[in-house]
């Protein structure tokens, strides 16, 4: 039997729940969960915001944990290895996305915590597929969040190429941004920090931000004016967009990774004239987590984080969804 923290009714409190997860699939790794991350996400998924949480319902999608059993087909990884796995838990392996490596744009992928339990427990399973080596450099206790928040904004500079000069902006210096900050200021970028408060302009020049600028003053905005190559929005609110485009180089690039569920306002005309584009994009693939984790290592990368215990849950969760955890909240048995 796998113990677990389950909500039974949407916004319910977690309380204790047991499950017998049944037999381990022969590609599948049991993990003795360590450490796992709370997400938004979760807290989404908790109150069914998005129409697809079934209850009970176990959160937890960024945990890291040792693998304590393997199906008669895992080869790539042992029991006693100390893991991530993130968002996803399994892939077709069949699509023509999967067969190039793009797993993480897999229509058929199985989601760690829609369907299934998640990682608010003392033990996890998922497809070997999913689940990536933790390199003995990285701290386990801050590594969680890596696996969603960190590939979430890892991931776009490994598919648009950027470049050690470029200069980037990040909208909003959270959960997201403040990863995003410390990621660019390795890559060797010239890093900006759009933020709205006053307190964390220092807290972003210390994270890797070269300048910040107050996204609530348009004249700085304006002083901004064709400046950035790349703008990373963390953010989940509604923006002037279009005074963000206007920051933009030519050929410049508006990416998403914060879920804003308002449709975006945005004028043609700037995007045509300096040929700017506007993207979005997911986590990353199992192997984008591997470089990414490879890149941690080396530049000693860590997540803010702060720690509660397992039975703790709902404290932790209420901090969260108070918007005032500095920057994210970490279970630990």
């Amino acid at each position: 039997m796998i113990k677990a923290y389950a909500a039974f009714e949407p916004g319910e409190k977690l309380q204790p729940f047991e499950y017998d997860p049944g037999p381990l699939g022969a590609e599948d790794v049991e993990i003795a969960v360590e450490h796992c991350g709370i997400c938004h996400s979760d807290l989404s998924m908790l109150n069914n915001e998005w129409g697809i949480t079934q209850y009970p319902f176990v959160p937890g999608h960024e945990i890291i944990g040792v693998i304590v059993d393997s199906g008669e087909s895992v080869r790539q990884l042992k029991p006693g290895q100390r893991v991530g796995l993130g968002w996803h838990s399994g892939y077709c392996m069949t699509c023509t996305t999967c067969m190039s490596g793009d797993h993480n744009l897999c229509t058929h992928a199985e989601l760690t915590i829609v369907g299934r339990h998640g990682g608010f427990a003392d033990k996890v399973r998922a497809n070997v597929a999913s689940v990536v080596a933790l390199p003995d450099a990285i701290d386990a206790r801050s590594a969680g969040p890596l696996f969603c928040a960190g590939i979430t904004v890892f991931n776009p500079l490994l598919q648009y190429d950027t470049r050690p000069t470029a200069r980037v902006a990040v909208i909003g210096i959270g959960g997201l941004g403040h990863i995003a900050l410390q990621f660019l200021k390795a890559w060797g970028c010239h890093v900006t920090a759009f933020t709205s408060s006053e307190s964390k302009r220092t807290e972003a020049l210390e994270l890797g931000a070269h300048a910040t600028l107050n996204s609530q003053q348009s004249v700085e905005l304006e002083s901004a004016t064709g400046q950035f190559d790349l703008i990373l929005s963390t953010v989940n609110v509604k923006l002037d967009w279009n005074s963000y485009l206007a920051t933009l180089r030519p050929k410049g690039r508006l990416h998403f990774v914060g879920a804003t569920l308002e449709p975006l306002d945005i004028g043609v005309f700037p995007l045509i004239l300096r040929q700017c584009s506007i993207s979005g994009s997911p986590v990353g693939s199992p192997a984008s987590m591997r470089t990414m984790l490879d890149f941690v290592a080396q530049h000693n990368i860590k997540p803010v984080i702060e720690t509660y215990r397992f039975d703790q849950v709902n404290e932790a969760l209420a901090r969260l969804a108070s918007g005032d955890a500095h920057y994210r909240v970490v279970l630990s048995h």
